[in-house]
């Protein structure tokens, strides 16, 4: 998989002009022309330390909304590119990303933990992500290998977590 990757001719104004387009695009992540997925990851790491804590249902209540969102916008945005999960689309890690911090306080070293598991998850898509990965189209194949990614990245944060508290 390339790091960098081309876009579309004149792909940076649909997305800025586009609704669709930019929330797709990770609200613009998806145009950075080196790993579009990791700029949309630590973009959304940075704005969860602004987030104000929430309650864990309202907080899984948002990632699971933003998650059916998604289905609909990364979805209808591969259709109007005609490119099936096109590196630029970083919505997914968007909504990955939050996902994944649902099990890490607010606090920077176990956010950056968390971005770290994920973004490795994400790229290294272990087993049954890859199968996933490939065998969806549309939204729902878009976002479901990245939720799946925020499991491995959630789980492998709270073990860490949970260990460097024992010992504490």
């Amino acid at each position: 998989m390339s790091m960098k990757y081309s876009k579309p001719e004149g792909l940076d104004r649909k997305v800025l002009t586009d609704p669709v387009h930019f929330l797709a695009f990770g609200f613009g992540t998806g145009l950075m022309p080196v790993a579009p997925g990791t700029w949309a990851s630590l973009l959304t790491a940075i704005a969860f330390w602004f987030l104000p804590e929430m309650s864990m249902p309202v907080y899984l209540g948002l990632v699971g909304l933003l998650f059916l969102l998604g289905i609909w916008i990364c979805g209808e945005s591969a259709r109007r590119l005609k490119i099936h999960d096109f590196q630029g689309i970083t919505f997914d890690e968007v909504v990955g990303m939050l996902a994944t911090l649902s099990v890490v306080p607010h606090d920077p070293i176990w956010i950056m933990v968390a971005f770290l598991f994920f973004r490795v998850a994400d790229v290294w898509k272990p087993w049954p992500i890859r199968d996933v990965d490939h065998s969806l189209t549309g939204g729902l194949g878009i976002m479901l290998d990245d939720l799946l990614a925020s499991v491995y990245a959630a789980l492998a944060t709270f073990s860490m977590h949970y260990f460097f508290t024992v010992i504490r």
